[in-house]
């Protein structure tokens, strides 16, 4: 298992969103945070099986939810870049790397 940490940014999107949903029904910020977690433990076993991208980054999809983990691999670390919501402009987060 590698490390996982979070850049503040990325840390603040995690939040924002858990308690969007939240609002929306009550567990869907627990089931949210849940499918977070669990798309991290797939990375923190298997860093290099997100998809690629030219940036040197990766990103996973959050099961059940419009979001993909931006993140990027550095033995023996994985920094989460972002909590991307699909329905942002793509690539919003590139400043970050």
């Amino acid at each position: 298992m590698r490390d996982i940490e979070f850049l503040p940014q990325a840390q603040a999107e995690l939040l924002h969103e858990v308690s969007y949903y939240s609002s929306l029904r009550s567990g869907a910020g627990v089931r949210f945070q849940a499918a977070v977690e669990s798309a991290l433990d797939r990375v923190a076993r298997h860093p290099l099986g997100g998809a690629p991208s030219p940036t040197g980054t990766r990103s996973v999809l959050v099961k059940g939810f419009p979001f993909s983990i931006v993140y990027r691999f550095s033995e023996p670390q994985v920094l989460v870049v972002a909590i991307a919501p699909h329905k942002r402009l793509p690539g919003y987060w590139l400043s970050r790397v």
